[in-house]
């Protein structure tokens, strides 16, 4: 036993986060192993990463270098698409049927008709343009904060902020678990036609292309709906870009300044572009509250475990 509590206590917040997630998404594998294809490589891989997350912790504590910081700051990263590409696998043969009836039906009752569809009338090419480009940045803007904070030193706020961002992005996967979903480009509009109802200028197609090629559907995918991720609600786009956007302010960030207009407009641009409905925006900004708020305290539980003084916004 003090074996393995020498192990957890060196884990940092974040890392604990990683663990608890791989330990359920193995449990949801070995219960639903018929339907998984592959199940017992998936089952490997994931304790190979829970592995790496306590290799990484170690090294870090044992050496305290630069380097090894540094790692263990940006191995979460990849962890985070590697996850979500996991998810890929594992949501359409174990939940099997998705709910953008659901989804749709909450909007018209909301607003009486479908946003999008609305949205499409006032759209341009221009706007599309600038809307495409920074709804494409949604994976640069925790980098983003996480560097600013980097660059201060602000060493607890930038643990707080690693561990409010995988965090969130776990939460919102249990979301498409929970309530699996391919969006209204699919199901309200043709998917196939994008381009011509909805054009930008120079580079919308090719963003367009390099996200569809991340869920999934490279071009020329026939029948991409059956293919494409399962991921719209929560918005995940909508819940990180608000927990970015509430870090910069609460932790007085000049950062704030960038995050908070570009934030709005990436936001903004999930339902105009077609990628989500409007619940999936409240679904996002409910997720968002519920992991600030929860995070806090878990973050902290974790630091008093590890006799380390208490995270406050203001302090730190």
């Amino acid at each position: 036993m003090d074996i393995i509590k020498s192990f957890l206590i060196k884990l940092k917040a974040y890392d604990l986060v990683v663990v608890v997630f791989y330990v359920f998404l193995n449990s949801i594998i070995l219960t639903y192993n018929g339907r998984v294809t592959h199940w017992q490589v998936w089952c490997i891989v994931n304790t190979g990463i829970i592995a790496v997350t306590f290799s990484i912790a170690y090294f870090e504590n044992k050496h305290n270098s630069k380097l090894w910081r540094i790692i263990h700051y940006w191995y979460i990263a990849p962890i985070i698409l590697f996850t979500f590409k996991e998810l890929y696998y594992l949501i359409e043969p174990i939940r099997q049927h998705d709910y953008d009836w659901l989804f749709i039906q909450i909007d018209r009752w909301m607003f009486g008709t479908d946003p999008t569809r609305v949205l499409l009338k006032y759209s341009f090419p221009l706007l599309t343009e600038i809307l495409q480009i920074i709804y494409s940045s949604f994976y640069l803007l925790p980098i983003i904060l996480a560097l600013v904070l980097l660059k201060h030193r602000r060493y607890v706020a930038l643990d707080f902020t690693v561990f409010s961002i995988i965090y969130g992005f776990y939460l919102s996967y249990l979301g498409y678990f929970a309530l699996p979903g391919i969006g209204p480009r699919f199901t309200l509009l043709n998917f196939a036609t994008l381009g011509k109802q909805l054009p930008g200028l120079l580079l919308t197609k090719y963003l367009r292309e390099f996200i569809d090629l991340g869920e999934s559907i490279p071009a020329g995918t026939v029948n991409p709906a059956s293919l494409v991720q399962r991921d719209v609600f929560p918005s995940g786009h909508t819940m990180i870009t608000l927990i970015v956007m509430f870090l910069s302010v609460r932790l007085k960030s000049r950062s704030r300044y960038f995050f908070v207009p570009i934030g709005a407009l990436l936001i903004f641009s999930t339902v105009y572009l077609w990628y989500h409905y409007v619940i999936d925006l409240f679904g996002g900004l409910v997720f968002m509250i519920f992991a600030m708020w929860s995070g806090f305290y878990i973050f902290n539980w974790w630091r008093k475990i590890q006799g380390l003084e208490e995270f406050d916004y203001n302090k730190f």
